[in-house]
């Protein structure tokens, strides 16, 4: 009698994870479809009497969206590529190698994440200006690494110490040089952990809006986070287009965590199996 109660229970559970999860999601597309005429008319229904897809056909065609689109992948996976790269340099000599003051390093990079980003904006815009990086995607890129890079090598840092080092040590007695057994050996361990932390930038640099407000500008250069806010005009807000831009904004993070999702569960649940 408890068997059938508990699964009842864990599947409930689950459609209400579920529903609470996708709900947003349904709502922004419903809001997205829906006419303008019909939006204000109707109010919050679930379905809407009639649907349309001139917003979708606006954001793609009349505004300067699909530039503040490639915008955003440009600066996401620049950035993801980057802070992966270093913080694997980063996380492998944090793991492997011994050296004074190394819980202190490791300390200083988990504080960095305490400090709120509003207290420095200011000397951020001070030091690009002069160097001529402000207002352009490449000085964007340069703050997103800057940002997410302490965490992305303690994340793979913690990742490599579930890796045994007796596995390198024995490649290396097989006559790999230490970076040849890092190429052969620890690197395809480790494409768990390189999935999780390209996950977790790729989403920091595409959701960010508060340093791209301040430090872009120019139309061209905006990403689609600052683009969001062009919907909102003095008379009110474009509530259709605006989702609609939203809805599209989904896409790429959906394809890039469809491409990474196997790598990406194994990295996250990896610390629960470690004795």
């Amino acid at each position: 009698m408890m068997r059938p109660l508990a699964t009842a229970g864990r599947y409930g559970a689950l459609a209400a994870y579920l529903i609470f999860g996708l709900f947003p999601l349904a709502w922004l597309l419903r809001i997205a479809v829906t006419p303008d005429h019909v939006l204000y008319a109707e109010g919050p229904t679930i379905i809407p009497s009639s649907f349309t897809f001139e917003n979708f056909i606006f954001v793609a065609n009349n505004s300067p969206f699909p530039i503040y689109f490639l915008n955003s992948v440009i600066v996401s996976v620049g950035t993801s590529i980057i802070v992966t790269a270093l913080a694997a340099a980063v996380g492998y000599a944090l793991s492997r190698f011994r050296f004074r003051g190394k819980k202190l390093l490791l300390a200083l990079l988990l504080i960095t994440q305490l400090f709120p980003l509003v207290m420095v904006i200011a000397p951020i815009y001070r030091l690009l200006a002069p160097l001529g990086l402000t207002d352009n995607l490449f000085g964007l890129i340069i703050v997103y690494t800057a940002f997410n890079l302490p965490f992305a090598s303690f994340l793979m840092a913690t990742f490599l110490d579930g890796i045994p080092a007796e596995l390198e040590q024995a490649a290396m007695i097989d006559g790999c040089t230490r970076p040849g057994a890092l190429v052969r050996v620890i690197l395809p361990l480790s494409l768990p952990g390189i999935g999780a932390t390209l996950g977790f930038v790729f989403t920091a640099a595409w959701s960010e809006l508060l340093l791209a407000l301040m430090l872009i500008s120019t139309e061209t250069s905006k990403t689609f986070a600052v683009g969001l806010i062009t919907f909102i005009g003095r008379s009110g807000v474009d509530w259709g287009q605006m989702m609609a831009a939203a809805t599209l904004a989904l896409i790429p993070p959906a394809i890039f965590f469809a491409l990474i999702q196997r790598y990406l569960i194994a990295g996250l649940t990896a610390g629960a199996v470690k004795g």
